[in-house]
């Protein structure tokens, strides 16, 4: 066996050990404060909160958003992210529709965009993406028009936008172009005044602290699992309340 393939072998071995087999220091959700920060204070969710009495989000993504294999639909991380909202803002109207779409890339969810949002009158859109995109190789050129596109959209339409990156998952390491895709993705957040939300970088602490895949990744090396979804969406909560309340 070649030497480069020892990490993929040590990586598929790990994800066949129960959680079980790990330390609890291990099994901890956690995130460095840094990584949590959005850059972006959510304007237009907070005039919703302040005059509406209303929160109204929605999570737009591929499969890695939905209950795919996860042992009850409520850890999926939009969920859990509604869950946490409802409990943390009292009084508000606090909604998160999650508009999955199986397999979807970029183009297809720029496309989408604006019908979601005509359905769906949010004040907050988390667009999770670049996950497929790194896996099938999509061009970065072509990545960047579309993901333009989809924020340019989003930003005629009045709602704040909070871009999430790729997870941080076997099949993902194995993509050459994983590093392009995520500066690609911060430097649009950046031009088109949208939050990040750094699951990649989050996840890879994860690891790089001892956290191995078979904590939080599925048997596939791609979907999370219960752990995985409900520590992104008690993360990405944290997130957005930083923003809202300026904390």
């Amino acid at each position: 066996m070649r030497l480069h393939a020892w990490p993929w072998l040590i990586a598929v071995l790990a994800l066949l050990l129960p959680a079980s087999a790990f330390p609890q220091s291990m099994t901890l959700c956690r995130a460095k404060p840094e990584l949590l920060e959005l850059g972006n204070s959510l304007p237009a969710a907070r005039k919703s909160i302040a005059e509406r009495k209303q929160l109204r989000i929605v999570a737009l993504s591929s499969s890695s958003a939905s209950s795919y294999g996860v042992s009850n639909p409520a850890y999926a991380y939009p969920a859990q992210l509604e869950i946490g909202l409802r409990k943390a803002l009292p009084g508000i109207d606090t909604d998160v529709v999650n508009r999955v779409i199986g397999g979807q890339d970029v183009e297809e969810m720029s496309a989408r965009l604006q019908s979601e949002l005509k359905e769906n009158t949010a004040s907050l859109v988390v667009w999770q993406t670049r996950t497929n995109a790194a896996i099938r190789q999509m061009p970065i050129d072509k990545f960047e028009r579309w993901l333009r596109n989809g924020l340019a959209l989003g930003n005629s339409l009045g709602a704040d936008f909070v871009l999430m990156n790729l997870q941080y998952v076997p099949a993902v390491v194995a993509a050459p172009d994983k590093e392009a895709y995520k500066e690609a993705m911060a430097t649009a957040a950046k031009e088109y005044n949208a939050g990040l939300f750094r699951r990649f970088d989050i996840m890879r602490g994860w690891y790089q602290d001892g956290m191995p895949y078979a904590q939080f990744v599925q048997l596939d090396g791609l979907h999370l699992n219960d752990f995985g979804q409900k520590c992104i969406g008690k993360l990405l909560t944290r997130s957005i309340l930083n923003s809202l309340t300026g904390a």
